[in-house]
């Protein structure tokens, strides 16, 4: 059984640790989590003192039915971010073999294989292995915001259904193109996973909702046990959930903020390789030393064991981020290769 760590962004202790600074001083863009977050409502001091209640909880689905669009009979459940749905899934699908699309978000193939399930990394277009019971996707997808049209969705949820076996999509990404989404055609052995703190940047609420059909809903529900869902995060996802000005104005500002990061990034010879609203996957020979020296400048970005050439960027959060970043890449990007990026 597999417990390794798997990597993530918004390392930002450790990064502390190794280039000094406190948490103010440093600018997180390691993460793809919107940097403009949700303004937080009133929250009454019942939903701190009271274990949560079952009318709240109502209202958080209602909320997320209408934004997400569920259509009616199909169940929706809500957890405590959905890395703790992708924990429970391999408990409550018979999988057999599992394939994920990679590269992609790594905690879904760690997941499955800590569980003792034989899986698969299989490139976007490569065939799925004729004994994979469980294919997962993320779309669109982490890290290069690369996504799959739902009618393609649709042949692999049939091919699956065929083997007797399931379609998970994480569409944790999928806030700011609601378009892309399978939720409103879903089919009966299909499994949708909505993250809720990425675009109302929020994570650390910890929230989170799976769709799929009732049945398995109330199977997901029993599992997680009653209370899975903190007070506060009931009354703040329903708030957010409703909120289409400000989700309106969020979605315009993203597009612009991840453009302009883009247009930053290409202005310093470095590659975009992939975009989303939410971040920028850039690619550079130099990845790695790029990285070092924003991080001697109290600058923290995404870097990959595994892809030493791609760096991906989250959003400034305002004009003055976004200079910081321009300032700090004219002297790392004029230090000659080989050399340390002293600040």
């Amino acid at each position: 059984m597999m417990t390794g760590r798997i990597e993530h962004g918004g390392g930002l202790d450790a990064a502390m640790a190794r280039h000094g600074g406190a948490q103010g001083d440093w600018l997180d863009l390691s993460t793809g989590i919107n940097p403009r977050g949700y303004p937080l409502p009133p929250i009454e001091a019942s939903a701190w003192q009271r274990l949560p209640d079952r009318g709240a909880e109502d209202a958080l689905k209602s909320a997320a039915r209408s934004f997400y669009r569920v259509p009616d009979g199909l169940g929706v459940v809500v957890a405590n971010g959905t890395q703790a749905l992708i924990e429970l899934l391999p408990r409550v699908l018979d999988a057999g073999q599992v394939a994920v699309i990679a590269p992609t978000y790594g905690e879904h193939a760690h997941v499955w294989r800590k569980n003792g399930v034989t899986v698969s990394e299989v490139g976007r277009g490569e065939t799925i292995p004729d004994a994979v019971k469980v294919l997962v996707i993320v779309n669109p997808n982490n890290p290069d915001g690369a996504v799959l049209p739902a009618e393609q969705l649709l042949t692999l949820a049939e091919e699956m259904k065929v083997r007797g076996g399931w379609l998970i999509v994480d569409e944790a990404f999928c806030d700011t193109s609601p378009q892309a989404s399978l939720i409103p055609d879903l089919p009966e052995n299909a499994i949708v996973l909505r993250s809720f703190g990425k675009f109302f940047g929020l994570a650390g609420l910890r929230l989170g909702f799976a769709v799929c059909q009732s049945k398995l809903g109330d199977t997901l529900e029993a599992s997680l046990g009653p209370w899975s869902v903190s007070g506060p995060a009931l009354t703040v996802g329903a708030s957010a959930l409703q909120d289409t000005a400000w989700i309106g104005e969020t979605r315009q500002w993203l597009e612009a903020a991840s453009q302009q990061l883009a247009d930053l990034l290409a202005g310093y010879g470095i590659e975009i390789c992939g975009a989303h609203p939410l971040f920028v996957l850039a690619g550079h020979e130099r990845a790695e030393e790029i990285a070092e020296g924003l991080a001697q400048r109290h600058i923290l970005v995404r870097s990959f064991s595994g892809m030493p050439d791609r760096l991906r960027f989250g959003l400034c959060g305002s004009d003055e981020a976004l200079q910081r970043l321009d300032a700090a890449l004219s002297e790392v990007m004029a230090v000659p290769s080989g050399r340390k990026a002293h600040g």
